[in-house]
């Protein structure tokens, strides 16, 4: 009998592998509540058949590093009204709406792309509170049934009114896995003890280093330059640096406060060892990382 094989996440875990600079690159987000079966990709929803999906898919495509999540929380009966966030998390350009629709179908009345593109007035109103989004997004990877449903239910007795269970946010080898919006911080491993944490941390405007993946505006490199930024310089406030340009692989970050700039050499790890990086994973592969080098006080 063959051995069942482990984890993903305790065997990213077993071997080493950095949580920094593995952030989902996102910049527009649609977050649609549905309470129902969350299929492997959110888009083959049963609530989108037919036209809506093609018109989903054609707002996303419409859209620069765009992802739709499903999200739900416990309370709310499917016969309630459905919740809609939607929004943008560039490093200097945050802004999330919120509203409701009497029904799933409604959604083809909502030109996404439009209004965040700024061709469009922005339906809703503007989300005054932060939202934090767990992965519990069991059919997409074990990992996140295992670690996101405990880690879901410890956050949300801590913070009901913001947390919701998300379906993949990118990364199943890192759950549980918490997505803090409106500013698109990634945070993995988080245990259901290291929440209240984390969540103290957050809401006195500092980023908790420890479980940090990155800020989903950056492309992986630009988020391996800030965190070892922030790590040598213990500036973990959510606004402290400032991307400030790139030349090859010398990335350099702005102090926002004290107008320093750093440099950080970076490069791309090609020699980490083939893995099963999810838990329905076919074949072993490498996992794209990013290094970063001590940053250089430049200026």
């Amino acid at each position: 009998m063959t051995e069942p094989r482990p984890l993903c996440a305790e065997a990213s875990l077993g071997r080493g592998e950095p949580l920094a600079a593995t952030a989902s690159r996102v910049e527009h987000w649609l977050l649609v509540e549905y309470g129902g079966y969350w299929p492997y990709d959110p888009l083959d929803a049963v609530i989108f058949a037919g036209s809506l999906r093609e018109y989903l898919a054609h707002q996303l495509a419409r859209l620069r590093c765009a992802r739709l999540v499903l999200v739900k929380r416990h309370g709310r009966e499917r016969g309630d009204r459905v919740r809609v966030f939607y929004g943008v998390t560039r490093e200097r350009d945050r802004r999330f709406f919120t509203l409701e629709l009497d029904g799933h179908p409604d959604l083809l009345d909502l030109d996404v792309a439009a209004a965040l593109l700024g061709n469009a007035e922005q339906p809703g109103t503007p989300l005054e509170q932060p939202l934090l989004l767990v992965c519990t997004h069991g059919v997409r990877d074990r990992c996140c049934a295992r670690y996101g449903q405990a880690l879901f239910r410890a956050a949300r007795a801590r913070e009901r009114a913001w947390t919701w269970q998300a379906s993949h946010v990118g990364g199943d080898r890192f759950a549980g896995n918490v997505v803090a919006l409106p500013e698109g911080l990634y945070f993995g491993r988080v245990g259901a003890d290291a929440f209240p944490t984390l969540l103290d941390e957050y809401l006195a405007g500092r980023i908790a280093l420890e479980w940090y993946r990155g800020a989903s505006c950056y492309p992986m490199r630009l988020q391996a330059a800030e965190i070892a930024v922030r790590r040598a310089t213990g500036l973990t406030g959510l606004d402290d640096l400032r991307f400030a340009g790139r030349e090859g692989n010398r990335v350099r970050f702005r102090a926002e406060v004290a107008g320093d700039v750093y440099e950080v050499e970076t490069a791309e790890d090609v020699a980490g060892e083939e893995a099963f990086l999810t838990c329905r994973g076919r074949r072993p592969r490498r996992a794209r990382q990013f290094l970063a080098g001590p940053p250089a006080l430049v200026s």
